[in-house]
């Protein structure tokens, strides 16, 4: 639908999808950012930029996208560190280990099932 937020995407990426986010306009601070905004902040934090920003929906949808930039920072900054090789090695080292496991797993089945080889 076109109306997620990329965690790991630029500041520029995670303001476009915040800023698009629909506010109603009878409320004196928009729910939805609100809801987004209580999984990174307290609610007595919230309390003062809510109450600061009355009304001004595009100033609580900006605090939103520093708070969420400055909470996925470090995540980014270790994502875009993990090279192919990396990725490449986790994946041959699981498969190893899966491939141990299961033909343990299937060992037993065949024994317990009287299909042994």
């Amino acid at each position: 639908y076109g109306n997620t937020i990329p965690l790991f995407g630029t500041k520029d990426e995670i303001r476009k999808s915040v800023m698009g986010i629909l506010t109603d306009s009878k409320g004196e601070s928009p729910e939805n950012v609100y809801a987004i905004h209580a999984l990174f902040k307290s609610k007595e934090e919230l309390a003062v930029i809510y109450k600061t920003n009355k009304g001004n929906y595009k100033a609580l949808k900006e605090a939103l996208v520093e708070d969420m930039d400055a909470f996925f920072f470090s995540m980014r900054q270790r994502r875009e560190s993990i090279t192919d090789e990396e990725i490449k090695n986790v994946l041959k080292d699981g498969g190893e280990k899966a491939r141990a496991l299961a033909s343990a797993k299937m060992r037993d089945v065949r024994q317990k099932v009287g299909v042994s080889v």
